[in-house]
């Protein structure tokens, strides 16, 4: 995968946690690079910490593919941002609120 793809998904997954966690609140996006990489960093005026789902191994068959239940099969998106940065992690912001970034290596 390109890196420019591998960063799209990690800021679509950042981004998405955030307006989950602070609906109709502000968040910010922030690109930035340096010597050792790409940074991705997305804050939101929430306190709560990111939590990924215990890992398990799913089949299509553990899955409730119904309209109803669509959204219910979410929550992986943590796992994707880890496995796909060199680190990652949560910063809490002194004004408030807290930065999630990745940093992914070129």
């Amino acid at each position: 995968m390109h890196i420019l793809d591998s960063a799209l998904l990690i800021v679509s997954e950042l981004v998405t946690n955030a307006v989950r966690q602070t609906p109709e609140e502000e968040i910010r996006l922030q690109l930035s690079q340096d010597a050792y990489g790409i940074i991705i960093a997305v804050w939101d005026a929430g306190h709560e910490l990111p939590k990924a789902k215990p890992m398990t191994e799913l089949t299509l068959e553990d899955l409730d593919l119904s309209e109803e239940a669509f959204d219910d099969n979410g929550g992986w998106g943590l796992h994707i941002v880890q496995a796909m940065s060199a680190k990652c992690g949560v910063t809490a912001d002194p004004a408030g609120g807290k930065w999630v970034w990745s940093r992914m290596h070129p």
